[in-house]
C-alpha cells in the first residue's frame, strides 16, 4: 500500500501558537476599551479562527458589538499578529523529525487550518516548516472551511493525495468532526487547545507526543 497523505491542523497541532494569538486578541480588545482575557478562556476557540477569539473575548466582558466593528477589530488583529507571528510560538517537540521521516517514506504532507492561508504560510516559513508541505490551505483558500469536509478533501487533492489513503492529525473537536465528515481517519493530539479532552472526542488514535506518531499512523491504517 502506498504511503498515506498526512494532513495536519496547524494551531495546537503542529505549532503551539496560543501565546501569540492570545496576545493579539488582547491587543485589539484593549484598543476597544476591554480588559485582557486569560489565555485559558481563549484557547478553546483558536480552532475556530481568530475572529471567533475576538467574539469570545468580547463575550467574556459581556460585550456585544456590530459585525462591522468586529470585522474592523479582526483586521487590526491580523495586522498585529502578522507583525508578531512567532514571538513565542514554537513547533511541538519531535515534529520536525517526524515530518522529514514521513516525506522520506513517500508521504505527501499538507496543512488544513482555519487560520488564513497567508498567515499560515508566514508562520510555517518563519519556523522553518513550510518546505515540508505540498499544500497549505486556510479558511480563505476555498469557499468553505473546517468543519466542512470539502476543506479537508480539497486540501488533500491540492497536495496530490487521495482521500481514500489519507490520515488527518488534529487537536480539537473541529478536526475530529471534519475528518469524520470526510471519511478520513483522525489522530488526535492531547497537547492542543480543545476544551473537551481529546480522548472524549473519540478519534481513531490518541497520542500525547509526536514520538508516537509512527505507531499511530500504522494503527490508523488497520482501523
Amino acid at each position: 500500500m502506498p504511503a498515506p497523505t498526512v494532513v495536519f491542523d496547524l494551531d495546537g497541532t503542529l505549532v503551539d501558537t496560543a501565546p501569540d494569538l492570545v496576545h493579539a486578541a488582547n491587543h485589539v480588545l484593549a484598543r476597544a476599551g476591554f480588559g485582557p482575557v486569560p489565555g485559558e478562556v481563549l484557547r478553546p476557540f483558536i480552532s475556530f479562527g481568530s475572529r471567533r477569539m475576538i467574539v469570545e473575548g468580547l463575550a467574556h466582558h459581556g460585550g456585544v458589538l456590530p459585525d462591522g466593528e468586529i470585522d474592523a477589530m479582526w483586521q487590526a488583529f491580523l495586522r498585529h499578529y502578522a507583525d508578531n507571528i512567532a514571538v513565542d510560538s514554537r513547533p511541538y517537540p519531535h515534529i520536525q523529525r517526524q515530518l522529514t521521516q514521513l516525506a522520506e517514506r513517500g508521504s505527501r504532507l499538507a496543512v488544513c487550518t482555519n487560520k488564513v492561508e497567508g498567515l499560515s504560510r508566514q508562520l510555517l516559513s518563519t519556523l522553518g516548516l513550510l518546505d515540508h508541505f505540498g499544500a497549505v490551505c486556510g479558511r480563505d483558500t476555498f469557499a468553505v472551511c473546517k468543519p466542512h469536509p470539502d476543506h479537508l478533501i480539497a486540501t488533500i487533492r491540492a497536495a496530490g493525495g487521495d482521500p481514500a489513503n489519507t490520515i488527518m492529525v488534529g487537536d480539537s473537536d473541529t478536526d475530529v468532526a471534519t475528518a469524520r465528515a470526510a471519511g478520513v481517519p483522525i489522530i488526535g493530539v492531547t497537547f492542543g487547545y480543545t476544551e473537551i479532552p481529546m480522548r472524549d472526542l473519540c478519534p481513531d488514535v490518541v497520542i500525547d507526543d509526536y514520538s508516537a506518531l509512527d505507531d499511530a499512523i500504522a494503527r490508523c491504517r488497520v482501523v
